[in-house]
């Protein structure tokens, strides 16, 4: 074997080696909040989670009816927007047109689903006093009604981060960012505001800045700011920002230009 051969393949064996070392970056949005377990999720059961949770602030409702929503999402879902399951189950919390639900489309839409749930568990007798896993069956009424207990540590800590209890609760990594989006619309129609953007108080702000790293791949936002710290799509964390001010403020990726 010649020197120029011997070259080549030890360039190819390096080469080699370097990308069976090269990092897995995997897509994920973590809960984390202090002294308590982290808990991670697709970008796609985030963004669900992160509807959910904002129909209920909309609502009015305090965050024990988030986690709530959120464990039964996660119980009948796993936080994923099914076309179909058990009979004619659909949706984020499986919820069924024969049982008087709504149509297929109806259920189909994560605003619609999630405000159907939050209605009739607002109906329920001292709800906000029951077991997470004793409102959700009364409202679900599941074959295995006990099963919405092994999520409710997931829920909660989500139900905290999406109502701003603490501050940078949520970070998204390694996203595949869709076109720009509406933020205005989608925001009017799950927080029932447009403007999310300038002053707020803390929980607010942080309500919506959580809101918004949650959406951020389906929305193409790229960057949030709020109280002096910054998220970015391309360091997936929330850091202190010197040029970050008070306000929240959001940017969005450039659409890719065609070659």
């Amino acid at each position: 074997m010649g020197l120029g051969a011997v070259v080549v393949l030890v360039a190819a064996i390096v080469v080699g080696v370097v990308l069976l070392r090269a990092p897995v970056r995997t897509p994920g949005c973590t809960v984390a909040l202090p002294d308590a377990a982290a808990y991670t999720f697709s970008p796609e059961q985030m963004n669900n989670a992160a509807t959910i949770a904002a129909v209920g602030a909309k609502l009015d409702l305090p965050a024990h009816a988030a986690t709530v929503a959120l464990a039964t999402a996660l119980q009948e879902s796993k936080l994923r927007n099914l076309e179909g399951g058990d009979r004619d189950s659909v949706g984020l919390f499986q919820q069924r047109p024969s049982q008087g639900w709504g149509t297929i489309a109806q259920l189909r839409d994560p605003v619609y689903a999630a405000t159907e749930f939050y209605e009739k568990l607002a109906k329920l007798p001292n709800w906000d006093t029951l077991p997470i896993t004793v409102a959700a069956q009364s409202v679900q009424r599941s074959g295995v009604p006990d099963a919405y207990a092994q999520w409710e540590p997931q829920a909660r800590a989500m139900a905290a981060a999406f109502n701003g209890q603490f501050p940078s609760a949520l970070t998204c990594r390694n996203l595949t960012l869709a076109p720009p989006g509406n933020v205005a619309a989608a925001a009017t129609q799950e927080l029932g505001t447009p403007k999310l953007t300038g002053p707020h108080p803390a929980a607010e702000g942080w309500t919506y800045a959580t809101w918004l790293v949650a959406r951020a791949e389906a929305l193409g936002i790229d960057k949030v700011s709020f109280a002096g710290k910054t998220w970015t799509a391309e360091s997936g964390a929330w850091a202190e920002d010197s040029a970050a001010g008070p306000d929240l403020a959001l940017h969005q990726a450039a659409p890719a230009q065609a070659g």
